[in-house]
């Protein structure tokens, strides 16, 4: 497993940022939210879903972290220049928690699900899940939590339920308030 956090450091491709994080505690969220915004990379990243190719990264891109406690899972809005949604990535993860600096990090389980603005639905990664078990990288109970997990979030995204996604603005809001101050 890997261990991901909120600030993204390590990430060599951003060369200019502002990052900034708070901890919620509402009636429909209770975690850390970070937001990188990236005013400068070295080279725009790109993915390709089936037929699309999408911008994931690029001068003036905003990337919102959700860490819900207690839950296993987070998620990264990535919005374009003009502050529109890309993408939401769901990572399955093991745990969230916050570092001695404070800084907010997940155990990525190696399922992820994106949803895109269209309401597509791509889930991701089930043959990296399938050989972490395979190695021993996992156990089979973290294999069947990870399984779980998606499960949950797929059938509340069919739902229209799954409520980060709708907080993804208003959380992307508070922390741009907060690099203004």
């Amino acid at each position: 497993m890997k261990r991901k956090y909120g600030d993204r450091s390590d990430w060599k491709r951003v060369l200019e940022r502002e990052y900034a994080q708070s901890y919620l505690e509402t009636d429909h969220f209770k975690g850390y939210v970070s937001l990188l915004k990236i005013a400068k990379v070295k080279e725009p990243l790109y993915v390709k879903y089936i037929d699309q190719n999408i911008c994931l990264v690029n001068d003036g891109y905003i990337w919102l972290q959700q860490f819900p406690l207690g839950k296993q899972h987070s998620v990264t809005t990535m919005f374009d220049e003009k502050g529109q949604i890309v993408q939401w990535y769901i990572d399955i993860c093991s745990l969230n928690g916050v570092s001695e600096d404070n800084v907010p990090w997940m155990d990525d389980l190696y399922l992820d699900i994106v949803v895109l603005p269209s309401g597509e639905v791509i889930q991701k990664d089930s043959d990296e899940l399938d050989e972490a078990l395979l190695h021993g990288t996992i156990d089979k109970a973290l294999y069947n939590l990870a399984r779980q997990e998606a499960n949950l979030i797929n059938s509340l995204i069919k739902d229209g339920s799954f409520t980060l996604l709708q907080l993804s603005e208003e959380h992307k809001d508070i922390l741009l308030l907060k690099l203004q101050k």
